[in-house]
């Protein structure tokens, strides 16, 4: 699949961007996908000024109109969904169903739930309060109102491993708020997030309103965060990146949105069903290649089941095709790129010399003609809490096993060990014990005997996970202030 050159979405008009092009690779085959855009730091700061021109119109648009334009982008993007899924696959080395659904399919759900969104109270009158006469006068009934209001101009910056669902979780509400935006993509699969743009401007978004810019240079992504124009960066990614966001941000007081890394816990009791956890734990670690932050890449199982669970998720995993994400029946595809390939088996090789066994995978499969960056669903037991490949978030099919001999307190403990607290989750057959530990644990999710998310609760971590919450109703608070108008009656 082969493109004519992208330009960049500037001020409600495509540009050429000064950089030139670079090729967009894909990872199943290394055929080049298309090419993408390079953007100068002036166009940069270009369309972060188009966006805060733009924004008190947008913000003063009645919300019904809103509402209209997100759903005219969803039918668009309903209508063009075979060849951008097609597109979405190739850049990303998703397996089919993975492009259909978690990508293209979520992204259109998501503008159809914030264009229901736009339409949502953003009021709420408040108690009165008598006060009593003092210095300044009489005694008064204050009323009060709490309004949200929109941020203001919006960077979003967007990881590679979903370019339709994060992007639109990010864009969709920050719209449907009265923001507008600056969106940066992922450089290794953005070609997807200029399809968005398309939509939204066949939609009717006004210009300027909507902006994408990409790069592969560090400055793009600098600029886009410290320009005077931007009021909130929106973040997904690394938690090193979003460290240095962080710092940059508050420079200037900057709101600041953050989904950052996960090294998710995965407590299995010994009266849990083993069989359901290892269904939960081998499909969520080996999605997608296990390129997502909310897998439980971290088992901590209790010693009297830790033998049967190693040898039931090694079965699972046997199981677990590897090969084109075109092909029926693939379960894993590629990893993102050669060198993230070199990464995660750099972490499975450093696992061995910690002193973790290799029970299943570790080896580097060959697909097809050899080309491909691809890594084999890799189980290591035998491992401790202090173990580099237990600690750090790997971002690949790699998933650990730390037993444990105590009860609660010890699994707790463990489970709260850690840098991250993203999403984590609990098995056992006791659901008192199941809830009081999932209330312990440090995380800003956790799934109780089951590995599914209610897309309408907040999602968002502790610790070195991220910074603030969003998804449903929540996205929409991220993208808004609280103001109160408080009167004398």
């Amino acid at each position: 699949m082969t493109q004519r050159p992208q330009e960049l979405y500037i001020g409600g008009a495509w540009v050429e961007p000064d950089g030139g092009h670079y090729e967009v690779v894909n990872p199943a085959d290394e055929s080049v996908v298309g090419l993408a855009p390079e953007a100068s730091r002036g166009q940069v700061e270009e369309a972060a000024r188009a966006a805060a021109g733009a924004f008190e119109s947008w913000s003063r648009t009645r919300p019904e109109e809103r509402a209209a334009i997100l759903d005219r982008a969803a039918d668009i993007m309903q209508r063009e969904f075979e060849p951008w899924t097609e597109l979405a696959r190739a850049e990303t080395g998703a397996p089919t169903g993975i492009a259909r659904g978690m990508q293209v399919g979520v992204g259109v759900a998501r503008f159809r739930r914030y264009a229901k969104g736009a339409l949502e109270p953003v009021e709420r009158g408040l108690a009165p309060q008598v006060t009593e006469a003092g210095p300044m006068g009489r005694a008064s009934i204050l009323g009060a109102l709490e309004v949200r209001q929109p941020v203001g101009v919006v960077t979003c910056i967007t990881s590679y491993n979903n370019p339709w669902a994060n992007p639109a979780g990010k864009v969709a509400p920050a719209l449907a708020m009265g923001n507008t935006v600056v969106v940066k993509p992922a450089p290794q699969d953005p070609l997807s997030v200029f399809k968005m743009a398309q939509a939204l401007d066949e939609a009717g978004v006004p210009p300027g309103v909507v902006n994408v810019v990409n790069g592969q240079s560090v400055e793009v992504g600098e600029a886009a965060v410290d320009s005077a124009h931007v009021d909130m960066v929106s973040f997904t990614g690394s938690t090193a990146v979003g460290q240095r966001i962080a710092e940059v941000c508050g420079r200037s007081m900057k709101r600041q949105l953050m989904e950052l890394g996960g090294k998710g816990a995965a407590i299995v009791f010994e009266d849990a069903d083993l069989d359901a956890a290892v269904l939960g734990i081998g499909t969520t670690f080996s999605f997608y290649s296990g390129q997502i932050c909310t897998a439980p890449t971290r088992v901590i199982v209790q010693r009297s089941v830790y033998a049967s669970l190693v040898e039931k998720l090694t079965g699972y995993l046997a199981y677990m095709k590897v090969g084109d994400p075109t092909a029926a029946g693939t379960v894993v595809g590629p990893v993102i790129s050669a060198a993230h390939r070199d990464r995660v088996e750099s972490y499975v090789e450093l696992g061995r010399k910690e002193g973790a066994r290799i029970a299943y995978g570790g080896e580097r499969p060959v697909v097809g003609e050899g080309r491909g960056f691809y890594v084999a669903p890799t189980l290591l037991v035998d491992c401790t809490n202090d173990m580099r490949v237990v600690r750090e978030e790997i971002f690949g099919p790699v998933v650990v096993v730390v037993p444990f001999d105590g009860g609660e307190e010890e699994a707790v403990a463990l489970a709260n060990d850690s840098d991250f607290g993203l999403l984590s989750y609990v098995w056992s057959g006791d659901a008192a014990r199941a809830f009081r530990v999932a209330r312990r644990l440090r995380a800003g999710g956790v799934g109780v005997n089951t590995i599914g998310r209610n897309m309408e609760a907040p999602f968002g971590g502790f610790k070195r996970s991220g910074v603030g919450r969003d998804v449903g109703s929540y996205a929409l608070h991220a993208y808004s202030e609280i103001q109160s108008i408080v009167w004398a009656g």
